[in-house]
């Protein structure tokens, strides 16, 4: 199964999105969950409506994104930490509603140091999710020290990671996460980088050892989707349907590599 991120980039309507995703050959889509980020053109303004026309469009739904404005709060002890709580425990809920079986977070940079309060608000994530059987995936960013203390301190099966090949190459390259934490592993957001500032390309457009990534990913026996998280910044010239059809001939080619590899 292969799946993209749905808001990838171009002017197109929710409809003509996920018309064009379903096209190229995805499968599934993973999708924002608020109306940030410019959903609010087209009439798009309720996100909510996102998973009914995934599916109309013959689409599942590989996971939502939580808000990410606000995501270095969590450990606040004030109303803007409890507010942020609220908004992820909200998340959790809205996916047990809309069938969907997973969130990804954004824990707090590294200039925010996870403390007790931090872990008490994670562990009620914690319970939240077990309850209402969703898995809550945070994305590794420069959040290295902060993913770590809450992988080792949180031990729920409803806790894990979404690998971020762009990010980790880019922020911790000599830190094998997955080998680490691999049996952990909930949510893939694979794109690639020239190590510095260009993120989000196409897969084997940058810097890159996808042989190695998918070797990686491979070993922690990860059964979700090879999940795509391309954006077309670097590719303005190309048309949307031309762009989701490279996206999906590479995400092929990452998927094939994981077969041989196995």
């Amino acid at each position: 199964m292969i799946s993209i991120y749905d808001w990838f980039g171009y002017d197109l309507t929710i409809d003509e999105r996920y018309r064009l995703i379903k096209k190229a050959g995805f499968d599934g889509v993973m999708l924002w969950w608020s109306n940030g980020f410019g959903r609010d053109i087209h009439g798009w303004n309720n996100y909510r409506k996102g998973p009914q026309i995934a599916r109309e469009n013959g689409l599942f739904v590989e996971n939502i994104h939580a808000p990410v404005e606000n995501q270095n709060n969590l450990w606040l002890d004030n109303i803007d930490g409890e507010a942020l709580l609220n908004c992820y425990i909200k998340c959790i809920l809205e996916c047990e509603e809309f069938e969907i079986p997973t969130v990804v977070i954004h824990l707090p940079n590294e200039d925010y140091k996870c403390n007790a309060l931090g872990l008490d608000r994670i562990n009620k994530i914690a319970e939240k999710a077990e309850k209402h059987k969703i898995n809550v995936a945070f994305e590794n960013l420069r959040n290295l020290a902060n993913i770590k203390q809450v992988l080792e301190k949180v031990e729920s099966e409803r806790i894990g990671f979404c690998y971020d090949s762009g990010h980790h190459i880019r922020r911790y390259e000599d830190y094998d996460m997955l080998a680490e934490y691999g049996s952990r592993l909930m949510a893939l957001h694979l794109h690639d980088n020239n190590g510095e500032h260009a993120q989000h390309g196409l897969p084997f457009d940058g810097t890159l050892d996808w042989n190695k990534i998918m070797r990686n990913i491979e070993v922690t026996n990860y059964k979700g989707s090879i999940g795509i998280e391309v954006m077309n910044w670097e590719y303005i010239h190309i048309s949307a349907d031309e762009f989701l059809r490279e996206a999906f001939n590479r995400a092929k080619i990452l998927e094939e590599l994981m077969l041989i590899l196995r």
